[in-house]
């Protein structure tokens, strides 16, 4: 059975046997080995099975190849990939895995199909493609788990990097290796670099006593040059800067070579016995000099098989690297803590999802809060500090569905100066916007995701279900223009909208500059839905404008008009996607960029920016997009797609329970209006 990543992303009838029943319930198996998995039962006949599935060498495995030898099938090892996964796997269901029907890759007294694949002579593409895969694998700063954050205690080097394991690793024993070779590797790394020190990195259960590893850590204090990294940390963050990596069967040693460390083996891995590594034990005879490119090829292209954690199908490690180093790059966005202040019960398993990589407190009193720690909060909500703030807000790709509703966001700004809607202080956005060198990749993205959200009428919020077209009687020469409508008391009113604030007067000011145009006016849907308050005198709106309508798809919308006069409505933007003219009378984010007539200026904003720079600083650089596939980061271009999926799963009417929860915010709003119009 010739096992390599090259085999086609088809799924076979043909099931699996697995006598383990955590491996059949294992998330992902079946698709990464392109078969069903059916558990094993006493007397059931297997013949029509492809084969039997066992887990490494665990003694569970012992089982499965007696299964395999009693139905004359086939037995297949399986193993976590060398990239497997965010979390570990008590977390996360591994998302790459190795399949070996020989042997299995750690167990050096055997061949294994890893060790066949290794030597293969590689076409020029191949070559290439294991070059560039180094690359990646370096810029996306990956390793086999990525959830911990990288070390950030000063390493001064010079410094050799030297590698501990867990007491009973199977990759030890079946590696050649016993726990005297740790000694024997501290003692050579010492005599070897004499002037270095030697960061050794244990397992962080080994410090607290949860489990078992090879050094004796109290005797290791009377050694000035060897430096104890205990803590859960990013492997990246010692092995970039390491002179030299010293391990007995680590994956530390592989990623070391990608690295283009020096390596030193004191057992047998995988990668060891190839003319790569420095090695302490003699190699298997099986075992030739071959190139780097010829390792890694085998190692993370041809052996594992790896899954697309939000398609659920096959994948190319290209992908699942890049994925990966998203995960990566933004969970180390902020501090290792954060105090969330003034979040509901509803809201607060979504701050931890958009915070994931950070410990997330909330309300802790002020007392217990660090004194240079960070806040989140959400919005412009007034805070006395002198600590680091991070305001929260909606994105721009939301939802199906409304806010106010408590439809979970795909996407929110997570700002750490302003807000985007605030013109009084420059936000991370406007910054962006103002410094940001855009390339041309970013540019095409940008344009693309462009013409995807143009192309399905993809708007914040995504609801209306009723079309709208223009009135027949209208003369070829009359303008429509679109007046959205703004809930008054939003923020984005108070911060952005400097003159006018009011939809009414809005409304007027449009009447007063367009008086022989058609003038179109859509209300807000939160004030629609009854959970905001209408506007200031909204009753006498029919007087100034030609129609209003409501239940209208804001995407569908704005290609029937002609223009859009707004104060800072979102709307705006998203008509400048459509190429439609903008006129501002307030300061919204997309506006002094040169791309809408605006009423008012802001000095600030200096730089002339093309539709498409401005659509790469908006949607892809500043907000944070949160996967409901995955729970974790995405991509814009992700987002888009999960949101046109979840557009075709919604119903066209409220379930029962959402219209019981919209009648209590709607009972709620109503209260508020009642004591607040007492008040006045």
């Amino acid at each position: 059975m010739s096992i390599t990543n090259t085999e086609p992303y088809f799924h076979s009838e043909r099931p699996f046997v697995a006598t383990s029943r955590t491996i059949a319930n294992t998330a992902g198996l079946s698709e990464l080995l392109g078969h069903p998995i059916i558990l094993h039962r006493i007397g059931k006949n297997f013949s029509h099975c492809e084969g039997v599935i066992a887990w490494g060498l665990k003694p569970s495995a012992v089982r499965a190849a007696n299964v395999a030898a009693q139905h004359q099938l086939p037995l297949l090892r399986l193993e976590d990939g060398f990239l497997r996964s965010v979390a570990t796997g008590s977390i996360d269901s591994p998302l790459s895995i190795v399949q070996d029907d020989l042997g299995i890759y750690y167990d050096a007294t055997t061949p294994s199909r890893l060790e066949q694949l290794i030597p293969q002579a590689l076409s020029a593409d191949q070559r290439y493609r294991a070059q560039a895969l180094i690359c990646l694998w370096r810029t996306a700063r990956i390793s086999k788990y990525n959830h911990a954050r990288s070390y950030t205690a000063q390493l001064l080097p010079p410094y050799i990097l030297v590698v501990d394991q867990v007491a009973g690793d199977a990759s030890i024993t079946y590696g050649l290796a016993d726990a005297n070779r740790f000694q024997a590797m501290l003692n050579a790394a010492l005599h070897d670099f004499p002037t270095h020190t030697l960061v050794l990195k244990i397992h962080p259960e080994v410090l607290q006593g949860q489990k078992q590893g090879h050094f004796d850590l109290s005797s290791l204090t009377h050694e000035p040059r060897v430096m104890v990294v205990a803590e859960d940390v990013h492997p990246v963050s010692l092995l970039e800067h390491a002179d030299a990596v010293y391990c007995v069967s680590s994956q530390l040693g592989f990623e070391g070579l990608l690295w283009g460390k020096p390596v030193h083996t004191f057992g047998m891995p995988f990668y060891a016995g190839w003319g790569l590594t420095h090695d302490d034990l003699p190699a298997p005879t099986r075992r030739t000099s071959v190139s780097l490119e010829n390792l890694v090829y085998a190692t993370l292209i041809a052996y594992p098989r790896y899954l697309d954690p939000e398609t659920l199908q096959r994948c190319e490690i290209e992908r699942l690297i890049n994925w990966m180093g998203l995960q990566r790059n933004m969970r180390e966005r902020f501090p290792p803590v954060i105090d969330a202040l003034g979040f509901s019960f509803y809201k607060r398993p979504i701050v931890r999802r958009f915070f994931q990589g950070s410990q997330v407190f909330f309300d802790r009193p002020t007392a217990k809060r660090p004194e240079h720690g960070t806040i989140a909060i959400w919005g412009k909500a007034a805070l006395c500090t002198k600590q680091a703030v991070i305001r929260l807000e909606d994105g721009f790709i939301r939802s199906v569905g409304l806010g106010a509703d408590l439809i979970p966001p795909l996407s929110w700004a997570m700002d750490s100066r302003g807000l985007y809607y605030d013109a009084n202080e420059p936000s991370d956005l406007e910054l962006i916007l103002q410094n940001a060198h855009v390339d041309l990749g970013q540019i095409m993205r940008a344009g693309h995701l462009r013409e995807q959200l143009v192309a399905h009428a993809l708007t914040k919020y995504n609801v209306g279900a009723q079309q709208w077209q223009r009135p027949q009687t209208l003369n070829s020469t009359q303008k429509i223009i679109l007046v959205p409508g703004q809930v008054e008391t939003d923020a984005s009113l108070q911060y952005g909208a400097l003159g006018i604030r009011k939809n009414l007067d809005l409304l007027k000011a449009v009447r007063a500059a367009n008086p022989d145009s058609y003038i179109l006016y859509k209300p807000h849907p939160d004030v629609v839905a009854g959970l905001r308050r209408r506007g200031h005198a909204e009753e006498e709106i029919h007087h100034w404008c030609d129609e209003q309508v409501s239940d209208v798809a804001m995407g569908h919308l704005l290609t029937q008009v002609d223009e859009v006069h707004t104060l800072t409505s979102l709307a705006g933007f998203e008509a400048l996607l459509r190429e439609k003219k903008v006129v501002c009378y307030g300061l919204p984010f997309y506006a002094g960029w040169g791309l809408t007539e605006d009423r008012l200026v802001l000095n600030r904003r200096t730089r002339q920016l093309t539709l498409d720079e401005l659509v790469a600083g908006v949607l892809i650089l500043y907000p944070t997009y949160i996967s409901r596939t995955t729970g974790r980061f995405t991509t814009p271009e992700r987002a888009l797609t999960e949101l046109l999926a979840w557009q075709a799963q919604t119903p066209r009417h409220l379930p029962w329970w959402r219209i019981g929860l919209r009648a209590l915010l709607q009972l709620e709003l109503g209260i508020k209006t009642f004591f607040n119009s007492a008040s006045d």
